[in-house]
């Protein structure tokens, strides 16, 4: 028997539900998914939509991925302790104005959601959100290249419920018995059903920052190739076998140890992410600083001035938009401290203290490169030691164990300690 489809069979939605997508949620999962694929993970892609709900106008801000685990009927749902303490940590940092979990998104085929989506989506929508949505995204139509220049590869659902009578009705049946009969003045068992709304895309202006960088290209993604080469099956003497064989061991070793020092964590992967997002702000705030600056450069001299030259090409004047400029820097003083000559003390402070750490991390660096010096012209030593020992020699030199040859330690972390600078 064949299960119904999960997609109501209303065509269009009659709600007045509209979703506002921003960019940033579009971000998020399309990074998720390409991780997920380059690192080869398992189970489902599953993460939850944060943003507002003003009347029948949801907006979806902000998208987070969420473990799943699988549970003992074999069905998969959101590890509960998880994410509800995930999900409070969010209300806690977007406070004003204060977000929501609004639904959730996963990977779906093209034809909608299926019967392995519905334990999640009813344990979002009995915990956390009763009109819960669905954000379905259709990775065969990625590969298919139909989404290039064209509509997004991904679908909004909310969630209804229908009779089981007018969903089948018009369907035939192989089995006359499995068919589900309406009693007369008796509606049948409703049942949880998808259905598509429309939805449009809003970008707000620190929004800009992150897609004008993707737009340019900035992202990049480096995988690491982990999987072994194959071995040749030349014909060649043993020796060379057994060379061949030492060489790709070291060959391993290298790469194995090259992809323990590259392979990154998860927090040190949200740590790139931040300060490349910052750079990419500072950098996007310094390209708009200088665009101010040349139009007001641009800008013709007063007309009380009798030496300009009225010939010289100028910008033409826009008043909106200079007052604009205007406002601008008359907001500026309210970003200043209150008591600036505290800010520039503590700032001083951290600033020393980011330079003691340095000059510290230095001189240790600096102690350890002597000491191993020290350790491997001991080992030198020793073995000269030991070569005279057996040639009967009792060493030319005289004053020290190591003889005339023997170089003094502590003169040259004398000469460090004095080239390295010590902070006032």
């Amino acid at each position: 028997m064949e299960y119904p489809s999960l997609i109501s069979s209303q065509k269009a939605s009659d709600s007045g539900l509209q979703i506002h997508l921003h960019p940033l949620v579009l971000l998020t999962v399309s990074d998720l998914i390409t991780r997920h694929t380059l690192r080869c993970q398992p189970g489902p892609i599953v993460g939850g939509l944060l943003g507002q709900q003003h009347g029948r106008n949801i907006t979806l801000e902000y998208a987070f991925e969420c473990p799943v685990e699988q549970q003992n009927n074999g069905t998969v749902a959101l590890n509960e302790s998880w994410f509800a303490d995930r999900l409070q940590q969010y209300k806690d940092v977007h406070r004003a104005p204060a977000l929501e979990l609004m639904g959730w998104f996963t990977t779906t085929p093209v034809t909608g959601p299926e019967t392995q989506h519905i334990p999640i989506h009813r344990q979002i929508m009995d915990s956390y959100n009763e009109t819960a949505v669905l954000l379905a995204f259709h990775p065969s139509e990625v590969l298919k290249g139909a989404s290039i220049g064209g509509k997004l590869p991904l679908t909004i659902y909310e969630t209804i419920y229908e009779s089981v009578q007018s969903f089948v009705k018009g369907q035939e049946q192989e089995d006359d018995g499995d068919r589900r009969m309406e009693l007369d003045g008796q509606e049948g068992p409703l049942d949880l059903r998808f259905r598509e709304v429309p939805y449009s895309v809003e970008t707000g202006e620190a929004e800009m920052i992150s897609v004008d960088f993707v737009a340019r290209g900035g992202g990049n993604a480096t995988s690491i190739d982990t999987s072994p080469k194959k071995a040749s099956n030349g014909q060649a003497s043993q020796e060379a076998v057994g060379e061949v064989s030492a060489q790709e061991a070291g060959s391993h070793k290298e790469a194995k140890a090259l992809n323990d020092s590259s392979t990154l964590s998860s927090e040190d992967e949200e740590l790139i992410a931040s300060l490349t997002a910052r750079a990419n702000a500072v950098r996007m705030l310094h390209t708009r600083l200088q665009l101010i600056k040349s139009y007001l450069t641009h800008l013709p001299p007063s007309y009380l001035n009798s030496s300009s030259n009225p010939r010289t090409p100028h910008t033409e004047i826009n008043h909106p938009i200079l007052r604009s400029i205007q406002a601008l820097v008359n907001r500026l003083p309210l970003l200043l401290p209150a008591d600036l000559d505290a800010f520039e003390q503590e700032r001083m402070a951290e600033k020393s203290d980011v330079a003691l750490v340095e000059l510290l991390g230095s001189l240790a660096n600096s102690i350890t490169e002597v000491a191993e010096m020290g350790r491997k012209f001991a080992i030198v030593e020793g073995k000269r030691r030991t070569k005279r020992s057996k040639a009967g020699g009792t060493g030319a030199g005289g004053g020290g164990p190591f003889g005339s040859n023997f170089v003094d330690i502590g003169g040259i972390a004398g000469n460090v300690e004095h080239a390295v600078p010590v902070g006032r």
